[in-house]
């Protein structure tokens, strides 16, 4: 161009440093006229560009990773009978459906035997007996046995399951010794040890609820997996003396036949 030329032909009439500086801007102009028509060209040919659209992909990675980073809680099935609590109250239900949380909780909706329906958190929940396909024909039986279960005193749960003291300290002693369950014992393995048969779902249920009375913490301690009772340890030899000491001077419990002796 005509501006261009002007430029060139007075490089020669001025000092090398302004010389340099001269052809720098000469070199700065040429560019910005290529870019210009890069542009102009690019805009005219939409085929000849395309545009990445990487933010959004990268919204949905982090999506895709924050959904793989939640883990959903094992939910207990539909039909499951529990023990719950619910405002500070224990009862006894049927799950009617399960659902999680965007947090991956689970969550029930109970009904109990009155028709009174609850929603309630996994963690309200202390006990769960499944139901099997031929449980399912006399769920109506079973569930009133396990309401029924909830409710009984402890000395009807001794005569139910006939577990008396003497043979609960028993499984105490073998407890004790049985170092291959690291002195662990369940509501199910209790029954097997003291009756020689199998629990039937109501009696684990109420070998469950026995094991969590005073008097047998006497003996065994509570073990927790997710904050619910799942099995009991034995306790050591002078531990038992000790606690056994201290049930038997409650008043409350100056009657029991476990203290006769």
């Amino acid at each position: 161009s005509r501006t261009q030329s002007q430029i060139t032909s007075h490089i020669s009439h001025i000092s090398p440093h302004l010389k340099n500086l001269a052809i720098q801007v000469l070199l700065n102009c040429i560019m910005i006229r290529i870019l210009y028509f890069i542009c102009i060209w690019g805009v005219t040919n939409t085929s000849a560009f395309t545009i990445v659209p990487t933010r959004p992909a990268s919204l949905t990675c982090l999506k895709a990773s924050k959904d793989s980073e939640t883990v959903q809680q094992h939910a207990y099935t539909t039909g499951t009978l529990i023990e719950f609590n619910e405002k500070k109250r224990t009862h006894a239900g049927k799950i009617i459906s399960a659902a999680h949380k965007s947090n991956g909780g689970a969550r029930y909706e109970v009904v109990d035997l009155d028709g009174r329906k609850y929603n309630i958190a996994d963690k309200a929940v202390s006990y769960a007996m499944p139901i099997s396909p031929n449980d399912e024909k006399k769920i109506k039986q079973i569930f009133d046995a396990f309401a029924t279960a909830l409710y009984e005193p402890e000395v009807q749960l001794r005569r139910d399951l006939d577990i008396s003291p003497e043979l609960l300290e028993m499984a105490w002693e073998e407890t004790l010794e049985d170092e291959d369950h690291e002195h662990k014992l369940t509501a199910t393995s209790l029954v097997e040890l003291v009756d020689s048969h199998k629990a039937s779902s109501i009696e684990a249920y109420k070998a469950w609820r026995l094991l969590r009375t005073d008097m047998s913490h006497v003996f065994f301690k509570e073990l927790k997996e997710h904050g619910k009772v799942v099995a009991f340890k034995a306790r050591a030899k002078q531990a038992v003396i000790s606690a056994k000491k201290t049930f038997c001077n409650d008043a409350n419990n100056a009657d029991d036949e476990f203290c006769w002796v």
